[in-house]
């Protein structure tokens, strides 16, 4: 097919590249706050500050936040812990939109996920690194770490009771068949962190082990069906899809791609084939529409499992570019040589 010239309406290249920039800043400012949280002066109004920054950057594009959020996860180098805050901060934030929290509960909801582990972000970030299990004293000290982050927390002047309790239980097991509307806010905000934050060290990729994809993650937690009477996993599911956007996938034609935005349709993405059936990368990335037919997505795939490189801006803008033209089109969309690899 032919290339198609770039709309006159197309985001300005520069948006884009300060959208990844501005990404990777607060992963690292985040990684700062909670390394050194002693050091920060107005710890509480700091983490508020990150919370509108990444409200912010969602509210900008929020297929553009899961794509960079996703990968920044895989391939993040100021550290697991930060890496891991910040998937679980922007997946709460989502699910809070998407369950019609109240907006105190949302923001204790938020500023717990950044936080529930700054007891313990230098352990997190050393056995990331670790292949061997973790030795007793590391068993004692991930055990007690709700409680110690809370304690921290609290000599750091937190004083949203919210906030602290959600932290403090996170690890605790909530009933999950019980509607969220029934439950406490402790209890309603540690369910919804505790699966987040399962589904999210599931996807992350360590030392001791490659990342699971984002689809047997899913199925990890709530079994190989989502019951809609959990309410936390079926919205996590229709919020983000099977495959969120920056997830890869084998698709049925043999070729393997990268998700850069949901549609409509419920689990039938945006993809950009990356990688042709014998496994050479393209020059020109395919884009298709999965829900429109041929071809299908076959099956999820691990961040570990593809070896190609990518250009993140480049990514990011033609999943923008192919959304705007989207309508009226085939299932096939040739991407335009203005967004080649560069």
């Amino acid at each position: 097919m032919n290339a198609i010239a770039l709309p006159s309406n197309s985001p300005p290249e520069g948006e884009y590249e300060d959208l990844l920039g501005l990404w990777s800043d607060l992963e690292s400012g985040l990684s700062v706050l909670l390394s050194k949280p002693l050091q920060v002066q107005d710890f509480p109004g700091k983490v508020r500050s990150f919370d509108l920054w990444l409200q912010e950057l969602v509210a900008h594009d929020i297929d553009a936040a899961l794509y960079l959020m996703f990968q920044l996860a895989a391939t993040s180098s100021v550290g697991y812990s930060a890496a891991h805050a910040l998937v679980c901060g922007t997946l709460c934030h989502i699910m809070a939109q998407d369950l019609r929290l109240e907006p105190g509960e949302r923001d204790s909801l938020v500023r717990a996920a950044l936080t529930m582990n700054i007891g313990m972000t230098a352990l997190q970030d050393e056995l990331a690194e670790q292949r061997e299990r973790p030795s007793s004293a590391q068993q004692e000290a991930i055990r007690s770490h709700p409680e110690e982050s809370q304690a921290l927390l609290e000599r750091l002047f937190v004083n949203d009771q919210l906030w602290l309790d959600v932290v403090g239980q996170h690890h605790t097991n909530m009933a999950d068949q019980v509607p969220l509307a029934q439950q406490d806010p402790p209890d309603r905000l540690t369910r919804i962190l505790g699966t987040i934050d399962r589904y999210a060290a599931m996807i992350s990729p360590r030392k001791s082990r490659a990342g699971r994809s984002a689809t047997d993650s899913v199925r990890a937690i709530v079994g190989q069906e989502v019951d809609q009477r959990d309410e936390v996993s079926y919205t996590l599911v229709r919020s983000i899809g099977l495959c969120p956007p920056g997830t890869f996938v084998r698709l049925d034609n043999g070729e393997v791609a990268i998700v850069l935005r949901r549609s409509e349709k419920a689990n039938y993405p945006l993809v950009a084939s990356l990688l042709d059936p014998v496994g050479q990368q393209q020059t020109l990335p395919n884009l298709y529409q999965t829900a429109s037919g041929k071809p299908r997505i076959q099956s999820a795939m691990a961040r570990s499992a593809v070896k190609v490189e990518l250009n993140h801006r480049t990514m990011v803008r033609l999943g923008l570019y192919a959304a705007q033209r989207i309508s009226g089109m085939r299932s096939l969309i040739t991407a335009p040589a203005a967004l080649g690899a560069r």
